[in-house]
């Protein structure tokens, strides 16, 4: 398959260039690409695709709400232009979307279409490019993940190793959600867009846990035993950000996408780390 990976050099995006390898890619990534200008319209269907990966946006969700007017420019704009890109090559389209934009209050895993209620300006300009996907395209995935992490040199888990330094780290009980591995990600959108089962899809790693027991889980694996780390709650950040969200995998594991428990995928990601 011809496929533009857009957002190539991010941690989803690295994994997936390591994945599709027999399919032909189009690398599209800053600076010789700008998703929020509307030329990336013709260089992207000048390539001809059969599908996009659109993988690109404005993480950094505290940022989102210091600068809003930013991150509808990234997360909405840009993912209209990728989405009329995807129209114009007649390619189909997946956008990869966050648990964020559920609130938490649900009180049991989220199902596929269990309503949205975002509560930041991240997961609102989120749920947004959720929309303009599915008022531009017919041929799309909304593939919503959680807790990313993989190659690169920042994530949660080298945060975590970089603290562990000091012997002693503080880290919240009540954030609740699902640490997912970026290689498995790639790994099953390798699957999912060799299909033409178009909709909604819940693919982070299976289960669930605290930052805290995460953190845990980490210095466990790496034999960091003596590292002392304080559980706390309701810390202060500029975003509001849901409690306790878990997804359900349940589209993608009948189409037989299933994605292995997240304590197995952060052992395999820490034995190669080195690699990372």
């Amino acid at each position: 398959m011809r496929i533009v990976v857009v957002g190539s050099q991010g941690q989803l995006g690295s994994a997936i260039q390591k994945t599709m390898t027999e399919d032909e890619l189009m690398l599209v990534d800053l600076p010789e690409h700008d998703i929020t200008d509307l030329s990336i319209v013709a260089s992207i269907r000048d390539f001809g695709p059969d599908a996009i990966i659109h993988t690109a946006a404005m993480t950094n969700v505290d940022g989102c709400e210091q600068d809003p007017d930013l991150a509808y420019k990234i997360n909405v704009v840009g993912t209209r232009n990728v989405a009329l890109a995807a129209r114009q090559s007649n390619a189909a389209m997946v956008y990869i979307s966050t648990d964020y934009v559920f609130d938490g209050t649900k009180g049991s895993p989220y199902w596929e279409y269990d309503a949205p209620n975002p509560l930041s300006v991240y997961a609102r300009t989120k749920w947004m490019g959720e929309q303009v996907t599915r008022d531009l395209l017919e041929r799309f995935y909304i593939v919503r993940i959680a807790w990313l992490y993989g190659d690169g040199p920042r994530n949660f888990v080298r945060t975590v190793l970089r603290l562990a330094e000091s012997k002693q780290m503080r880290m919240v009980t009540d954030e609740v959600g699902s640490p997912t591995y970026a290689r498995d990600v790639a790994q099953a959108l390798a699957q999912l867009v060799r299909q033409p089962a178009y909709g909604i899809y819940h693919l982070p790693n299976a289960g669930a846990c605290s930052r805290y027991d995460w953190a845990r889980e980490i210095l466990h694996l790496t034999n960091k035993l003596d590292v002392e780390v304080i559980p706390t709650t309701n810390f202060q950040r500029a975003a509001c950000v849901p409690k306790q969200v878990e997804l359900n995998n349940i589209i993608g594991a009948n189409l037989g996408i299933t994605m292995r428990p997240w304590t197995e995928a952060l052992q395999d990601y820490i034995q190669h780390l080195d690699e990372a």
